[in-house]
């Protein structure tokens, strides 16, 4: 593509139609972009066209968006993957965008910027070294649009030193970027500090100030995340100072008349409070001579910040500072006089715990956010929570002072509710949150609250004052309080009795009910932590016996609640019906035409526009649990299934719908693996669509699709075409070439080696094993070597062990004793699994007992093949991996199944080819061993002695006299 006026015309034009809101123009202009973006120039036309002053900012804004996206798809380089974007053009982009961004427009900027972080994260500094020099250079323009741009791009640089995992190329990378920005950098702090100073009257210069300070002190924290940098220690004082003046300033012409939004003000103090967290939490000794400065300073903003939403971020951090100090044992000394503990208390934890007009708004209008920040702990940081978590750090060390002070208030507020429910219900939810809070002192989202503290008696407080919320007959009464209720219950579900659990269960039946979304929400959650709850024994402690009474309540008043306003796609409830129907199982046969029927109808209206990811995914598994449980139970039922499900996945398969295709290619295997012997003509139908190509280029397709072949190749064997198995061995062939993707090309081998008709295969066998040490040869890596000894030792089961060396020979003379000494001897050892080490062990054993040439021509190899034998069934598995291979290759090693299942009620059965125990092959071995040393008398005994090591030698000799065998 050439950079010409007509082909930015071309493409200003294409730009314009993706922002139609009719899909028929929409989606051409976004297909033939998507076409085009492997062509050279593509990138420099989409940066020209954004430079052009005289084009429409919406179609500028549009070219950096779709640059910014075309970077975040294409720019890292993936093994085996074709790289879309020329050389010449990286080294283009490279050139140009940091200049490009630093002049543009605000809104084009932040694009760019974000662009450049995600080139920095592939590039630099390996690729791109002189990024760094090119952005502090800018530091001497005086331009603060220019600087901003700068910090803003380096903020998006940097901010992934928070999170990522220590290794030494991540200390090089932070050492480069620390020799050369950070001297500079805190140049530049100290300068916009004097500005800060020098403009303290003029509002339109302190706010591109202040916004300045803000992205500093955010590429503070970044800088001093993972490690205490010297230039930083070393330059302490000079940002401990400055920190203190912003704490302390209180410049009017800074505050916003907002209450909702943050103002510059409340951002940056937040993040110096940030700051300052991490510095007591990390950097305990250096940075203990300012703590106490910090204490006051962020105590004084405390007790002086309003109760205004705009400052709940502000508030939120500076408590969790106080909460940071608290906790830790050398600072004790700061908190333990009772009237600091009382002020704390009065002044900073009770007003923070309060249910406030915005709480209240939130819970009517924006009941999702709600809920996200309430229950399930999400980054946006409340108040509320930061008091909690103060609480929980001064109970480390005063408990029992922290307790009887707050009691004290918990019963005030009791009273304060009790003069008068209907006006001073806000005193009452005060009062369970503060009591969660002193509870609480370990607490996880998969088991609720894991230890508590025996100062607060949980059942006591439950019966008084949570019981009479919990029984109330009028679900959309005191909603707060009902769902502080419920809330209690299920936080607290694994310290109150087993009896109560079950005595609130029909009550919770109930609310599903509510009109409240945060009030039928919380039950439907309550009943799914519920259903997870467990007896000492492991047993599960709610039972279908328990529940039997009110199963079809349950199941109707959670399928009601899908019908309630804004509830049509919650995830909450959905869940609950997929955990209700795993604990029912069976006995969800006599509603399986009520159940299918919401269920599918559910999933036509979803399929339409998928939006709610955990929503979906619970629906499909909900599907996998009633196809599951009821067809085992009554196995004719498959056919019904078939009759209400195919419509709508052959309508998603159709459209494309991306989202959902690894979910119905799972149920497609599911249903398959549940006929008997045959495949029905329905699914042979599909079965050569399933071969594109263009099905398996994404990623997401290849485990489920994999399995779903695997189901095909394990039904119907007999009833795929000889020409097929070429479409199979081709997709083999491109599976078993990835580092990323060779383990499933290895499950679709294994299971034609097991289930096709021999004669089908036979023409190609040699042909596989030559793909086989092609890849071994060009790219070995322990995953790879695993699977390729399971699959020898399977071929071995399958066809014969004499057959796989003839094979092995055949490629190249003498070659199967490289792969004995090269791949049995150093790796066998290193498979995993049951099933996997059963498959080797029977495959070994047949190649020591069953191959005439292993006593011949590799008579050196064999004992030492046999003692490779009985370290696999008596030594530790070695899960060494050689230096140079990358973590990601080997991080997880699926095993002979095909072990993904996004699905887990969709989860594959597990298949043994083997089928004895690993004592059964010891015996079968020694057995073998017997029949083996009498067709070649005074043979086998002397290669024992000589060729193995004296402990093998000893458990052999154990084996043979469990069997009770000889082998002189």
């Amino acid at each position: 593509m050439e950079i010409s006026d007509s082909n930015l015309q071309t493409l200003s034009q294409f730009l314009t139609q993706t922002l139609s809101s009719d899909p028929a123009v929409r989606k051409p202009a976004e297909a033939f972009l998507e076409s085009v973006e492997g062509n050279q120039n593509y990138p420099l036309l989409l940066l020209n066209l954004l430079d052009k002053t005289d084009v429409g900012l919406h179609i500028r804004v549009s070219s950096a968006i779709t640059f910014k996206n075309y970077v975040k798809r294409n720019w890292r380089k993936v093994d085996e993957v074709e790289d879309k974007i020329h050389i010449n053009d990286r080294n283009t982009v490279r050139h140009l965008i940091v200049g490009l961004m630093l002049k543009s427009p605000e809104q084009i900027q932040k694009q760019l910027s974000d662009a450049i972080s995600i080139i920095g994260r592939e590039d630099f500094p390996k690729d791109w070294p002189n990024l760094i020099s090119e952005m502090v250079s800018k530091f001497q323009t005086g331009d603060f649009h220019i600087i901003n741009g700068v910090l803003r791009t380096a903020h998006s640089l940097f901010k992934r030193y928070r999170h990522e995992f220590k290794s030494q190329e991540l200390w090089a990378e932070i050492k480069f970027v620390l020799d050369n920005f950070a001297a500079p950098f805190t140049e530049l702090f100290c300068a916009t500090m004097e500005l800060a100073k020098t403009h303290a009257n003029d509002p339109s210069a302190l706010k591109v100030i202040f916004s300045s300070i803000l992205l500093e002190c955010k590429i503070f924290y970044s800088l001093n995340f993972q490690d205490l940098p010297e230039h930083f220690e070393d330059n302490m004082g000079t940002w401990m100072t400055n920190f203190l003046t912003l704490l302390n300033v209180d410049n009017k012409l800074l505050q916003t008349e907002d209450e909702e939004e943050a103002g510059l003000l409340e951002q940056v103090k937040s993040q110096i409070s940030d700051n300052v967290t991490l510095y007591a939490q990390k950097y305990d000794e250096e940075f203990s001579p300012h703590l106490p400065a910090f204490v006051t300073a962020i105590w004084n903003l405390l007790v002086t910040t309003g109760q205004e939403v705009k400052y709940d971020m502000l508030v939120s951090n500076a408590i969790q500072f106080l909460a940071s100090v608290a906790e830790r044992p050398g600072y004790k000394g700061l908190f333990e006089d009772p009237s600091t503990l009382a002020s704390i208390c009065e002044k900073v934890i009770i007003p923070n715990m309060q249910f406030r007009s915005a709480d209240e708004e939130l819970f009517e209008d924006n009941p999702e956010e709600y809920i996200r920040r309430d229950i399930e702990g999400s980054d946006v940081d409340t108040r509320r929570r930061a008091a909690c978590d103060l609480v929980q750090a001064l109970c480390k060390s005063f408990e029992g002072p922290v307790i009887q002070n707050f009691s004290q208030y918990v019963q005030a507020l009791l009273q304060e509710y009790a003069g008068d429910p209907a006006s001073k219900w806000k005193s009452k939810d005060s009062a369970i949150y503060l009591i969660t809070s002193l509870a609480a002192k370990a607490q996880t989202q998969k088991y609720g609250i894991t230890q508590t503290s025996g100062l607060v008696n949980i059942s006591d407080f439950f019966s008084g004052h949570i019981l009479p919320d919990i029984r109330s007959a009028d679900v959309n009464g005191m909603p707060v309080l009902k769902a502080d209720a419920i809330k209690y219950l299920m936080v607290f579900r694994n310290q109150l009795p087993r009896e109560t659990l079950l005595d609130a269960f029909p009550f919770l039946i109930h609310y599903l009910q509510a009109s409240s979304l945060v009030v039928h929400t919380y039950a439907a959650h309550c009943i799914e932590r519920h259903l997870m709850v467990k007896t000492p024994q492991g047993t599960p402690a709610i039972t279908f016996v328990d529940i039997q009474g009110c199963a079809n309540d349950l199941v109707n008043n959670l399928f009601g609640a899908l019908q309630l306003p804004r509830s049509a796609e919650n995830e909450y409830v959905m869940k609950a019906i997929m955990r209700t129907m795993s604990m029912m199982q069976e006995h969800l046969v006599p509603m399986i035409p009520q159940l299918l029927k919401s269920l599918t109808e559910k999933l036509i209206i979803v399929s339409k526009n998928p939006s709610k990811p955990h929503f979906n995914h619970y629906l499909f598994e909900s599907l996998c649990i009633l196809i599951r449980t009821t067809c085992k139970k009554d196995p004719e039922l498959v056919t019904e299934f078939e009759t209400n499900l195919f419509q709508p996945f052959t309508e998603i398969l159709q459209l494309d719908i991306q989202e959902f295709i690894p979910y119905v290619f799972q149920i497609l295997s599911l249903l398959i693996e549940l006929h008997n012997k045959t495949v029905p003509e329905t699914y042979m139908a599909l079965f050569p669509h399933l071969l594109t190509p263009v099905l398996w280029e994404r990623p997401g397709n290849i485990p489920p699709l994999v399995r779903l072949l695997q189901a095909y190749i394990e039904k119907g064997a007999k009833q795929i075409e000889p020409e097929k198995l070429n479409g199979l061995l081709g997709i083999f062939q491109k599976l078993v070439a990835s580092k990323v993707n060779d383990h499933e090309g290895f499950y679709l081998l294994n299971s034609i080696i097991e289930h096709m008709p021999h004669e089908i295969v036979n023409q190609y066998i040699k042909q596989i094993f030559i793909l086989l040490f092609q890849r071994l040869q060009s790219s070995k890596t322990t995953k790879y070597v695993k699977s390729l000894l399971v699959f020898f030792c399977l071929y071995c089961m399958q066809y014969s062990a004499a057959s796989l060396v003839e094979i092995i020979d055949g490629i190249q003379a003498k070659m199967f004793a490289m792969v004995v000494e090269k791949l049995y001897l150093q790796d066998l050892q290193k498979v995993s699994g049951t099933t996997e080490k059963k498959i080797c062990a029977a495959g070994v054993l047949n190649i020591l007992t069953e191959v005439p040439i292993m006593l011949t021509d590799y008579k050196t190899l064999w004992p030492k093949l046999l003692q490779a034998l009985i370290g696999l069934f008596e030594l530790p598995e070695d899960d060494s991996i050689p230096d140079d291979e990358h973590f990601i290759e080997v991080d997880e090693t699926p095993g002979y199944q095909t072990a993904y299942s996004q699905l887990a009620f969709a989860g594959k059965k597990e298949h043994d080819p083997v089928g004895d125990s690993v004592p059964q092959l010891k015996m079968r071995l020694v057995k073998h061993l017997e029949k083996l040393a009498s067709q070649h008398p005074g043979k086998l005994l002397p290669l024992i002695n000589t060729g193995m090591q004296q402990e093998a030698q000893t458990y052999l000799q154990g084996y043979i006299q469990s069997a009770g065998v000889s082998l002189a």
